[in-house]
């Protein structure tokens, strides 16, 4: 089930204190990115952060669910009418998580 563009609106207006970060649909669902690397994942009217151990310091005891078949657990955030909290959280992800690798250079076709 994808998820509804009001919920991902609402989510985007949620975090719109924490920093500079975009989002982008990807397979029918939603990453958000900051600093060139996905952050959190929308799916099925979900929030799922990135596992980072700041964020689970700062969550306490996290509930941790992939968010999608496959994938390794992230935490899944209920508590998204609490703006501040999810900014903090986000902001506290931000940091914790190591730089973007550069793009690497494509290789062309070869005849």
């Amino acid at each position: 089930m994808a998820s509804d563009r009001e919920f991902v609106e609402f989510i985007v207006d949620q975090i719109k204190d924490a920093g500079d970060f975009g989002v982008r649909k990807m397979f029918g669902e939603y990453a958000i990115y900051a600093g060139g690397r996905i952050i959190a994942l929308i799916a099925d009217n979900q929030l799922f952060i990135k596992a980072t151990e700041a964020g689970r310091a700062f969550i306490g005891s996290p509930t941790e669910a992939p968010p999608y078949p496959g994938a390794r657990p992230w935490f899944l955030i209920d508590e998204v009418d609490d703006r501040e909290w999810l900014s903090r959280l986000i902001r506290e992800t931000d940091r914790a998580l190591p730089p973007a690798a550069p793009p690497r250079a494509r290789k062309g076709l070869r005849k």
